[in-house]
């Protein structure tokens, strides 16, 4: 076999010792979950950003809150993050008006915690599986590293069995033990740009949404009045 062959990418990750393998293996397996989790978070934050600016649209064409309000029954399974805090913020809101004896600024708080806490709903699924992102970006490269260094290890202790170590005997040891580091970073860096890209992009969308929720509560607290 030539040299090539020898140190083949496909032929290194065989060649390499059980507990190199494995932590290539762990760490194969935590990219492909990574991706996984990319891929949905992308598209759901997409998806989130075209709910919100429609409902932002519709929010502010100048229609009746009310009728904007009796719509989200027939497409509650279609709704957005916005238009659910907007929902919980009406439905409190009528629920306060109905009840005799209440005044318009405990209608108005009523209104401002139920929406508050519906927002709190909508980011924490929006920030669903981000820790994991975040801790393979960190902690990949380490465990990759710890691959590399066993089996580095192992390849100078094969040359104690040798007469004359040349870097012929020990090249191939040594660049099996390196993969695991490559593969240690293929796992980290999408994952740790993908949670970068996405934390940035959720926080614009809970900056909008908190907006919404002082500028639809000073739209409650005029209509209380």
């Amino acid at each position: 076999m030539t040299v090539t062959q020898d140190l083949s990418f496909i032929t290194l990750i065989t060649n390499a010792s059980i507990i190199v393998q494995i932590v290539m293996a762990m760490l194969l397996c935590v990219s492909l979950m990574s991706w996984n989790y990319i891929f949905r978070k992308r598209f759901a934050i997409k998806k989130a950003r075209i709910q919100t600016e429609k409902f932002e649209r519709e929010f502010w064409s100048g229609g009746s809150l009310n009728e904007l309000y009796k719509s989200l029954d027939h497409r509650r399974e279609q709704s957005g993050a916005l238009e659910r805090i907007f929902g919980a913020g009406m439905n409190e809101f009528h629920k306060n008006r109905a009840t005799a004896g209440t005044d318009s600024a405990a209608m108005l708080d009523g209104a401002r915690r139920a929406m508050r806490a519906a927002y709190q709903r909508e980011m924490d699924a929006l920030d669903s599986h981000l820790s994991f992102l975040a801790s393979v970006g960190s902690v990949s490269p380490y465990v990759g590293l710890f691959g590399t260094v066993w089996g580095i290890m192992n390849a100078f202790r094969g040359l104690a069995n040798v007469q004359q170590a040349t870097l012929a005997a020990v090249a191939p040891g040594i660049a099996e033990a390196l993969v695991a580091t490559a593969i240690g970073l293929f796992a980290a860096i999408p994952a740790l740009v993908a949670y970068n890209s996405c934390t940035h992009d959720i926080d614009r969308l809970a900056i909008r949404f908190e907006s919404f929720v002082e500028e639809f509560s000073n739209i409650l607290q005029r209509q209380g009045r």
